[in-house]
């Protein structure tokens, strides 16, 4: 099962493979560039939210495997190589281990988390493209693209800056290949006022040949697989924004090469001297880092009828995976299981203004670990506060504010009310033994309780199916809330002596609703299901929600969930208060 203990061991396991009759499920997420340290929102946009997604289908007992890694090749690794003085290979090498490092923290269960750099990427790149060459998918063109005298090489991407060009933006530093302010896909000639990176001087314009996927003759059969799945899958709105915004314009030849050294070479002598642009070849990363994870990818990759394919991203990608990504596919006529569902997110902003690696504004990945306040606290605020279907915004204070009275005020107050009680020595409690509680369906207050937590429950897949990630969140924490106001409506410290029986029947109703919200809150804080676990001195495989065995049934039962006669750990509090003093946006002072 998807316990905490699997995080960072992923390349220990044995490789699972899709399984004939079971739910077979292949999770991505967006691969993070390796060039720069990941903030708040690159983590809530893919990663974070695709590894709540595995979790859950794990807890479901379906055959998954989460595929991600750090996205290495093309022109932002060469600026950064330059930029700290050494070659993009090392670029790499010490930005993978830096992202490991930070998702392992955050408890990201990756199956496998790779990288694009290897010998895999360049063998199924190649391929592809050899495919795409023979059925005459691929045209070739003389395209203008600035070349810098000082620098002696021709600025692809983002070697070359200046004023975007898109009506009332007008950003001054906007890349050439696409804008960070209004999010505008660009052409490096398509600047206003352009300059060289490297050296600031104003290039010049010069013919180049390069190479170019035809998107418009794939246009009929990428419209028939958007009409499709897009409905099937549930496409979220964003996304299906995002996506008809590109074929309403008219789907145009996209080049697919680059005049850069770092990257996968094309395999054309006339072209040798070229690399493949990275929005060719990074969406291939997953399949070659699943390559990396089996010998046996085919079977989760060219396997449509058996295996469902979940991508998680944030909004800025949606085009390079629904329209770019599968046309390539497509335009191979080999049987590629494609993208079912889609989950992106719009941004999640901090305080102020944006997240930026580039002026470092944020909070980024190491920051969060070196702030003390525990995981499950970043991983509770980031999936609450999720940007969905519009921006949201990281504040200091509300991070505060939900710590405190959601996680120590509510679940925690909740499970510490529930086990300290059990524990007390018998006379005052039970001895840490949960009680045997016949009769719990006849006592009004606790079924009335089972049949609003079942309803609960129900809602909870319902919308965890849909990848509906902050509901179910929710529909998690308000279990919380009802069991609180079970524990206080029932007056069990008055029971223990007045109605042993009565008391006996709260006390192990209670204690299941722990084991229960320890279950579904698992895909979003794991390491508060641990220690839940811990306490309740149970074993992580019995965090279930599998039909196969009527957990979800079961979960109307409370009461039923946890057996008379069982000895729990030691209780002990799960949240303690947070008081954050502001230092201006950036600083912070922590009492924990």
């Amino acid at each position: 099962m998807g316990d905490i203990s699997e995080i960072g061991n992923e390349d220990t396991a044995a490789p699972k493979l899709p399984i004939p009759g079971k739910r077979n499920v292949l999770i991505t997420s967006a691969l993070p560039y390796v060039n720069n340290v990941p903030h708040l929102g690159n983590l809530i946009g893919s990663v974070l939210s695709a590894d709540v997604f595995a979790r859950y289908c794990r807890r479901r007992g379906y055959n998954m495997i989460y595929i991600c890694g750090t996205d290495e090749y093309g022109t932002a690794t060469e600026t950064k190589a330059m930029e700290e003085h050494c070659t993009p290979q090392q670029i790499c090498d010490k930005y993978h281990a830096i992202h490991k490092e930070i998702y392992e923290w955050f408890d990201i269960s990756f199956d496998k988390f790779g990288r694009t750099s290897t010998p895999q990427q360049t063998e199924i790149c190649q391929a592809i493209f050899q495919n795409l060459w023979e059925r005459n998918w691929l045209s070739e063109n003389t395209m203008q693209q600035p070349y810098c005298d000082t620098c002696n090489r021709f600025l692809a991407d983002r070697f070359v800056e200046g004023i975007c060009p898109t009506p009332g933006c007008g950003y001054e530093d906007a890349r050439g290949d696409q804008c960070e302010s209004c999010g505008k896909l660009l052409n490096p000639i398509e600047l206003v006022k352009p300059r060289c990176k490297v050296c600031r001087n104003t290039p010049r314009i010069r013919d180049t040949e390069h190479l170019f996927l035809e998107l418009p003759k794939l246009k009929d059969r990428l419209e028939e697989y958007i009409k499709f799945m897009s409905v099937v899958g549930g496409w979220s709105q964003n996304a299906v924004q995002a996506t008809n915004a590109w074929t309403r314009e008219g789907l145009k030849p996209r080049c697919i090469t680059r005049d850069l050294k770092w990257g996968v070479p094309v395999p054309l002598e006339k072209y040798k001297d070229k690399v493949f642009y990275v929005w060719f070849d990074a969406p291939i990363g997953y399949i070659s880092i699943t390559a990396c994870y089996s010998k046996d990818w085919e079977n989760w990759w060219k396997n449509p009828e058996n295996v469902e394919l979940f991508q998680f991203m944030g909004k800025d990608n949606v085009p390079f995976h629904t329209v770019m990504f599968p046309s390539t596919l497509l335009g191979t006529g080999e049987n590629w299981t494609m993208m079912k569902t889609i989950s992106v997110t719009e941004y999640l902003n901090y305080e102020a203004g944006k997240f930026s690696k580039s002026k470092g504004m944020g909070v980024f990945g190491n920051d969060a670990k070196n702030t003390n306040i525990p995981v499950e606290v970043w991983r509770y605020y980031l999936l609450t506060n999720r940007p969905e279907v519009s921006d949201t915004l990281f504040t200091w204070v509300d991070l505060q504010a939900k710590q405190n009275s959601e996680l120590l005020k509510n679940l925690g107050n909740f499970v510490h009310r529930s086990l300290s009680f059990l524990a007390k020595p018998s006379g005052e409690g039970y001895g840490s033994i949960v009680p045997d509680a016949p009769g719990a369906e006849a006592h009004k207050l606790t079924a009335d309780l089972g049949e609003r937590v079942g309803r609960l429950v129900e809602q909870y897949v319902e919308v965890m199916e849909k990848v509906k990630l902050k509901q179910g969140l929710k529909t998690a924490m308000s279990i919380s809330s009802e069991g609180n106001g079970y524990l206080q409506d029932s007056q069990f410290w008055k029971l223990y002596k007045d109605d042993p029986a009565a008391c006996a029947i709260v006390v192990k109703t209670s204690t299941g609703l722990v084991h229960l919200l320890a279950t579904l809150l698992e895909p979003f804080i794991p390491s508060f299901s641990h220690k839940v676990l811990g306490q309740l001195n149970l074993p992580c495989e019995t965090l279930s929600l599998c039909d196969e065995k009527g957990d979800v049934e079961q979960a109307g039962k409370p009461w039923n969930i946890v057996p008379a006669g069982h000895k729990i750990g030691k209780p002990e509090p799960l949240f303690s208060e947070m008081v954050v003093k502001l230092i201006g946006l950036r600083g912070l002072k922590l009492k924990q």
